[in-house]
């Protein structure tokens, strides 16, 4: 029996286990003319069709004395406000129960509420049988097994334009639109808001979307499951960048407090989709990408992508479900209540594909050098301090946490430079955390991205090795020439030129900046940096020590 059989991710699944001729199919939707059209389309359907009219909230229990199903898949959604009722009516009747929920506390909560249940009554309750989480899951176990060590993930999904949304989808979307979501930053459980932090990434053969943050369980799921030592994300974007950047602006006032209640946009953002998907294409895809330590402890990062063509897309979160049913049907899921990544493989999932324009691509490659061993050579590189080298070295720790103390202008230019460019407050002893993301650019130099956060204010840049001897740093639009040079006891770091893009800025107005690197009388890694521009004087200065922030690698 599939619950909301009618809208739109129901009555795909209902198309898709049609074909099976060992299944007999109860489609349900409160509208029971919705339930009976759809039946009728589907009439070269392999499987026997049976039309019914089912609001839980009225007669679920009369329904399932009444059928006595053997499966219950719930597609109804949204299951952001959802609570445990319908699994527990199916559970008690001794039915097995399988929802496609994505909600982040309905999901957090389902095995501890149903479990019990479950097994008293002998049947199993398998819950996120979609996109996310059981394919996600899937996706970044396959891509990280065996592995000594996973640093981060970041997952992304942009459907195409012209894919269909029902209520249920846009609802959920705006219930977490510039709240608090929960990420795995620094190693650790913490909160961003929803859709915000947009930005543009590449999926191949689909090009750029733009994407945001997005409320998922996967951040705590996957953070805790693999020991990722850095950070898991999940994004999300629309394909019309102006749907996309309606919603970040909504969320960013909602954030703000400009607005409370957001549920009266969605019946005009619906309406907003119907034109929008005139113009818009029918490709969507999803996209992982995990970096850590390989098995043979060599710097790797991984890559996997699935496009959608055809308007396809609005399938694929339907076929996690589909791997659970034959999972069920053949008897391979034991009693309880769990997440269905538990029940269905990747290779489940991806065999439900099959006969859909839906394609997958996995690549992965090394990262033999960082952007500092790249600019000053391996022997120079080998013979720093071994703080330095480690802390600059890609099999490194990732996460490296310490104290600061931090000077900052005098007057107000410097101060609202500071404020611009996320340079720390002053104070003394402000607490400090800094991660590296490394990779490769498509020419094949390293690039690394620091994302420094002095007691909650951040700062993010991104270094690319330039020639020997030569780094850029770029904060925003502006891009700064460093040569990195070997001093005893460490590196200096003085900044020769600046631009804007490909455009060269005045040497003489470029700021100044002082950066040095050492092991301290600790044995700690110690940096002193010293920002000042002509004219202007001390923009900031931040002093202290880095230890690594250790996690325990996640079994192989």
């Amino acid at each position: 029996m599939i619950i909301g059989g009618t809208g739109v991710f129901g009555k795909r699944l209902v198309r898709h286990l049609s074909a099976r001729r060992d299944v007999a199919l109860v489609v349900s939707s409160r509208d029971p003319a919705k339930a009976e059209l759809l039946v009728q389309g589907l009439q070269d359907s392999a499987a026997p069709l049976h039309p019914i009219a089912l609001d839980c909230a009225v007669n679920l229990d009369e329904r399932l004395d009444e059928l006595k199903p053997h499966v219950v898949v719930d597609c109804s959604g949204p299951f952001q406000r959802a609570t445990y009722d319908t699994a527990r009516a199916v559970l008690r009747k001794g039915a097995h129960f399988v929802d496609l929920a994505d909600a982040r506390d309905y999901l957090a909560g389902f095995a501890q509420a149903l479990d019990t249940l479950a097994r008293t009554h002998g049947v199993a309750a398998l819950t996120g049988a979609s996109s996310t989480p059981a394919l996600s899951t899937g996706v970044a176990r396959q891509l990280t097994r065996g592995w000594a060590r996973v640093d981060t993930i970041d997952i992304s999904i942009t459907p195409g334009g012209k894919s269909e949304v029902g209520r249920s989808v846009i609802d959920a979307v705006m219930s977490y639109a510039g709240k608090d979501i929960p990420v795995w930053r620094s190693g650790r459980l913490a909160r961003t808001t929803g859709w915000r932090g947009g930005h543009v990434i590449d999926i191949p053969t689909l090009g750029r979307r733009r994407v945001a943050a997005v409320e998922t369980f996967d951040a705590e799921h996957l953070g805790s499951l693999l020991t990722v030592q850095s950070r898991v994300a999940f994004f999300a974007g629309l394909e019309f960048r102006i749907e996309q950047y309606g919603i970040e602006a909504i969320a960013a006032l909602r954030k703000r407090g400009l607005i409370n209640n957001v549920r009266p946009l969605v019946p005009w953002l619906l309406k907003a989709r119907r034109i929008t998907r005139i113009l818009a294409s029918d490709v969507g895809g999803m996209r992982v990408e995990i970096s850590g330590l390989d098995a043979q402890r060599v710097p790797c990062r991984a890559r996997w992508s699935l496009i959608a063509r055809r308007d396809h897309g609005p399938f694929v979160p339907i076929l996690p479900a589909a791997a659970a049913v034959d999972a069920l049907i053949a008897g391979r899921v034991p009693a309880g209540a769990q997440l269905a990544h538990h029940a269905v493989s990747l290779r489940d999932i991806l065999d439900q594909a099959r006969g859909y324009p839906v394609t997958t691509a996995t690549s992965q490659t090394q990262i033999e050098a960082g952007a500092f061993e790249r600019a000053l050579g391996a022997t120079v590189f080998k013979a720093l301090p071994k703080e330095v080298s480690r802390f600059h070295d890609p099999s490194g720790p990732p996460v490296w946490e310490g104290r600061a103390d931090v000077t900052g202008g005098r007057w107000i230019v410097p101060r609202v430079l500071a404020r611009v460019f996320g340079f720390p407050k002053a104070g003394r002893q402000v607490p400090v955390t800094v991660t590296i993301d490394r990779d490769t650019s498509t020419d094949g130099v390293p690039v690394e991205r620091w994302t420094r956060c002095f007691a909650g204010r951040q700062m993010t840049s991104l270094l690319r090795a330039e020639t020997t001897g030569l780094l850029s740093e770029r904060f925003g639009p502006l891009t700064f020439d460093i040569p990195v040079r070997p001093r005893p006891g460490g590196l200096e770091m003085p900044v020769s030129g600046w631009r804007i893009g490909r455009w060269k800025l005045p040497r003489l107005l470029a700021p100044q900046a002082a950066a040095r690197e050492s092991t301290d009388d600790q044995g700690r890694f110690h940096f002193d940096v010293h920002l000042r521009a002509p004219m202007i004087g001390t923009i900031v200065r931040y002093r202290g020590w880095l230890v690594p922030l250790q996690r325990s690698p996640h079994p192989a």
